[in-house]
């Protein structure tokens, strides 16, 4: 269970930075900063990376989340990275950011009250 408490952490403190950094952000702006396109790319990929690795019994508890789709979008940063769209992580990090953040914060409430019991 520490894992998974640690594991939602992670994810939520990457969904806080994609956000952060998709916050008024625009393509152009994004492919002029390479330093925050690359720190938004960081940040995915350890969203994804730290979703991969949660307990499947967990994630099949909350399929409310988007896991399967933030380990893809991982896996497609990382094998293909000399492809990925500025747009799309935008898109991502603007409109379905908000909404997978909230999602994840009702798994992190859960896991700590299942620890208090």
């Amino acid at each position: 269970m520490q894992r998974e408490v640690l594991l939602v952490a992670e994810i939520i403190d990457a969904a806080e930075r994609i956000v952060s950094l998709t916050s008024g952000a625009t393509v152009a702006s994004l492919d002029q900063d390479r330093d925050r396109r690359e720190a938004l790319l960081w940040s995915f990929t350890v969203l994804g990376e730290a979703s991969g690795q949660l307990d499947e019994a967990l994630r099949s508890r909350f399929p409310q989340v988007q896991w399967r789709a933030a380990t893809a979008l991982r896996n497609r940063i990382v094998h293909g990275y000399w492809q990925i769209s500025t747009s799309i992580l935008l898109a991502t990090g603007q409109d379905d950011m908000p909404s997978f953040l909230e999602a994840v914060r009702e798994v992190e409430a859960f896991l700590i009250d299942t620890a208090q019991e």
